[in-house]
């Protein structure tokens, strides 16, 4: 299985952090981010396609060729167009009939919850959150399945956001991208129109935080080192 890491992003809101360096290599608990994201992926990811932009040089330099015993394509966005462009350009490493995980590489996960989107040919990962407009806000049927999704909407119809990890199969790429206002384009876009035609799982996340601001990075931390704690006590 594949996995897709989006990690073109310069980061501006984490700034003086990333003048230096790419988003995706600041450090939580003296660990780069994309190597946090890397870990909690299943076992049964082999390749990771890694979309890369901003400072991309030290981002392979810190991957390498292979990482953690899984392989590493990159694969360049030029210009900062949006997560449906940076998905698209992946298109040609994939094989038609597999399904591939598409995450970020500057949240925190648990790795139980992404393989349970892993058990399904189509889901997301999402969370409850008190202001869902900065997000992709996930409407569900009374099935569990995704009826809509709909990107950073004024009015959202749920509190339920997308987390920022889909299990997506070859055919997302039947769905065209709108242009946005912003010269964007967003995956949601994609994955709105996917659901209205195909069964696609919501699977509730166990752990998410995401890492926008310096100051997430101590909450971040802290949330870390309890889940540690908590887990040798329970040894």
């Amino acid at each position: 299985m594949k996995a897709i890491i989006l990690a073109a992003g310069e980061g501006k809101r984490l700034h003086p952090l990333t003048l230096e360096i790419p988003k995706p290599l600041v450090k939580v608990l003296d660990k780069p981010l994309i190597q946090h994201a890397w870990e909690v992926l299943p076992d049964v990811v082999d390749e990771v396609i890694v979309v890369v932009g901003y400072k991309s040089d030290l981002i392979r330099e810190f991957l390498g060729e292979k990482f953690l015993g899984k392989r590493v394509t990159y694969v360049e966005q030029d210009e900062p167009k949006g997560t449906g462009h940076a998905v698209n350009l992946c298109r040609e490493y994939l094989a038609r009939e597999e399904k591939f995980i598409v995450m970020y590489a500057d949240d925190l996960h648990d790795k139980m919850a992404i393989l349970k989107c892993c058990a399904y040919e189509a889901a997301l990962l999402v969370s409850s959150v008190e202001d869902p407009r900065r997000f992709g806000v996930v409407v569900k049927k009374d099935d569990g399945t995704i009826r809509d999704i709909e990107e950073k909407p004024t009015h959202p119809r749920s509190n339920l956001a997308a987390v920022g990890v889909y299990i997506l199969p070859f055919g997302i790429f039947d769905y065209d991208i709108a242009d946005q206002k912003n010269g964007e384009y967003y995956l949601t876009d994609m994955i709105a129109g996917f659901v209205r035609d195909n069964p696609t799982h919501a699977v509730e996340s166990s752990f998410w935080m995401p890492i926008a601001y310096p100051e997430d990075i101590e909450r971040a931390e802290e949330a870390l080192l309890n889940i540690q704690h908590e887990s040798n006590i329970s040894r």
